[in-house]
């Protein structure tokens, strides 16, 4: 019998001018930046939520904690890197991701093939194991007034 685990992960981050816009490890051009300790993927600190869930290793706080030093402005796919190694360590493997980014702008379904890529490379796996979407809050809300990002990802994980 195999065993499988689903996690889900969830996270917001404000928009602010100054830092650069990073998306499932993609640079992408805009005016504005998310904040955050860390570069503020709020696509892989959902993802990294969902991973840890999954596994039963609590949540990106408690493994990358904004209070640490060590975290300032680090790429979250040196994060990302961490949990799966923390993962394969534990005997997991990915069976599959499915995340959705809720953002007003800049329009990213241009660039989820290239995050697609990124993210299989760093989680060691196929990209048809992983599924990334967007979509717009028609205007609503934190999302769709501009102020932010919000990210949501659930992942299954299964025992080699």
């Amino acid at each position: 019998m195999t065993d499988f685990r689903v996690g889900f992960g969830y996270d917001v981050h404000r928009l602010v001018e100054g830092r650069d816009l990073v998306i499932g490890g993609v640079r992408i051009p805009y005016h504005l930046g998310l904040l955050g300790h860390s570069d503020a993927d709020v696509l892989i600190h959902a993802l990294c939520d969902a991973l840890l869930g999954a596994s039963g290793n609590g949540d990106i706080g408690k493994h990358f904690p904004d209070s640490d030093p060590e975290y300032k402005g680090i790429s979250s796919m040196i994060l990302l890197e961490h949990v799966m190694a923390k993962l394969t360590a534990e005997g997991w493997r990915l069976s599959n991701a499915d995340m959705t980014l809720v953002a007003q702008r800049p329009k990213i379904a241009p660039y989820i093939p290239e995050i697609k890529a990124v993210l299989s490379e760093v989680m060691k796996c196929d990209a048809c194991r992983i599924n990334v979407k967007a979509t717009t809050t028609e205007g609503l809300g934190f999302t769709g007034a501009g102020e932010g990002m919000a990210a949501y990802a659930v992942a299954l994980i299964q025992k080699k």
